[in-house]
């Protein structure tokens, strides 16, 4: 499917130069002079290289069409993570690699969407918003709740995010995974 530069999103799979590249990173770019462009960090699927390439944003690139399956994350062992798809029950092993954007913010038992490419597995999109509970932070100071500063915490899968100065540990909240940002309590 060819689509316009501008419209790539984290998480894509192109195909470009003879090969599939993962987008790791976008950002547009508007110099003072001349024309504007898409700068894209992208990872090669097969090889595992980065590259940082500008794209003119009138360009035009093509997205590789991926067919989705809900599955289930079921456990981690060492670098390996195991997946179940719920309709047929049949198991998947992906690398560490593969999930690096996803892993702060998966539990065991949590769905996940698996896009995968003529059978074989290629990237996981996580839910918009996931709940996960605060396991440490800074205790709160009395009057501190109207202030606009953020105190770092810890979540349950170890992940650092900064929260609220109200939070305290145990409260669970509900995390953007695109971001990374605290949303509201849960």
């Amino acid at each position: 499917m060819v689509i316009n530069v501008v419209s790539v999103r984290v998480g894509n799979i192109l195909e470009w130069n003879n090969g599939l590249w993962r987008v790791m990173k976008t950002q547009h770019v508007t110099p003072g002079k001349g024309v504007a462009c898409m700068q894209l960090e992208m990872r090669n699927i097969e090889t595992g290289t980065k590259t940082n390439k500008r794209f003119n944003s009138t360009e035009k690139v093509e997205r590789v069409v991926l067919s989705q399956r809900d599955m289930q994350y079921l456990y981690a062992d060492g670098d390996d993570y195991h997946f179940m798809d719920m309709e047929t029950y049949d198991q998947i092993t992906l690398g560490a690699d593969m999930l690096e954007d996803a892993l702060p913010y998966m539990l065991p038992e949590a769905m996940v969407t698996v896009e995968f490419h003529e059978e074989r597995p290629l990237n996981v999109k996580l839910p918009q918003t996931v709940v996960l509970e605060v396991v440490e932070c800074d205790a709160s100071i009395k009057g501190q709740t109207a202030t606009g500063s953020y105190k770092p915490g810890k979540l349950e899968t170890g992940a650092s995010i900064m929260v609220p100065p109200y939070l305290e540990s145990g409260t669970k909240v509900k995390v953007n995974t695109e971001t990374g940002e605290f949303m509201e309590r849960a």
